[in-house]
């Protein structure tokens, strides 16, 4: 996580940097050739000025609804997000290069609305756009991926896919950690990926996590361990139901995203005072 690191210690950083933590905000540096590759379909994707995302819609979106962004709560600013705090509807305006399928950028869409971000037993983020899917589908004809309403399974073959860097990585779920710890955040039921395939470096936070061969999110990617510290900033640890603590370095990890839908009321609104709702409020 980033804090008083001047600019060129950043730049040097930004091939090993530990997707904790956001890149500067209006500067995607280069790093070798991360060239979009033909092997990923980029028709949705988003490049923050400090991260990745997507555009995305939940099964009970409309075509004439404001579209949603997903990516990291720790992306929505430098200040990172308290442990037990969050921020829900708050006013915004930021907006975000957006990708078709071979990943050309074909515009941007503008934010008027950070719906919500947290970094408390997750890492997620959504913003509510001023525009709406069918004018976004008609004006650049690009389509969004939908969140799956239910868990991902071990085993699961998945595809992370940075609109930062315009390239994407191929592995599988490899475990679902029950408690991930870094420096005093704590994140739930974390996803894991298997290696080699998802070496995301810097700049990969907020990228969706799709199934492979779908425009399914499952999960939104967002951390690692950098360099093999235990349970420290950009050296998450994982924690089992009993307590042990184990920590890996280049063990990479996503968020699950399905329990956004635990607070979707009966009209698709996103209310946090359902009784049911599962994200911290």
């Amino acid at each position: 996580m980033i804090t008083k690191l001047s600019w060129l210690t950043l730049l040097l950083l930004v091939s090993t940097a530990a997707f904790g933590f956001p890149l500067p905000h209006g500067q995607r540096p280069f790093v070798g050739q991360p060239a979009t590759s033909t092997l990923y379909d980029f028709e949705g994707i988003i490049a923050l000025s400090n991260c990745s995302g997507s555009l995305v819609k939940l099964e009970s979106s409309k075509p004439t609804d404001q579209a949603l962004v997903l990516t990291n709560g720790h992306c929505v600013s430098f200040r990172m997000i308290p442990p037990g705090q969050f921020i829900y509807k708050r006013p915004v305006r930021r907006s975000f290069d957006i990708f078709n399928s071979r990943g050309l950028e074909v515009g941007q869409v503008n934010a008027i609305e950070l719906l919500y971000a947290t970094m408390t037993t997750t890492d997620l983020a959504l913003y509510r756009l001023r525009e709406t899917y069918q004018e976004i589908e008609s004006k650049l004809g690009v389509r969004p991926f939908i969140i799956q309403r239910t868990r991902p399974e071990v085993g699961q073959s998945l595809q992370v896919i940075s609109g930062y860097w315009k390239r994407g990585y191929s592995c599988e779920i490899e475990a679902i950690v029950h408690t991930l710890k870094e420096d005093s955040w704590i994140m739930n039921e974390s996803i894991r990926y298997t290696r080699p395939g998802c070496e995301v470096i810097g700049g990969t936070s907020g990228s969706p996590i799709i199934a492979t061969g779908t425009r399914t999110v499952i999960g939104v990617n967002n951390t690692g361990n950098e360099d093999g510290g235990r349970c420290t900033t950009n050296n998450p640890c994982e924690i089992d139901d009993k307590g042990n603590v184990e920590f890996q370095m280049g063990y990479s990890y996503g968020q699950q995203t399905y329990t956004i839908y635990s607070c979707l009321t009966v009209s698709g609104d996103f209310d946090l005072n359902l009784p049911n709702c599962s994200l911290p409020r």
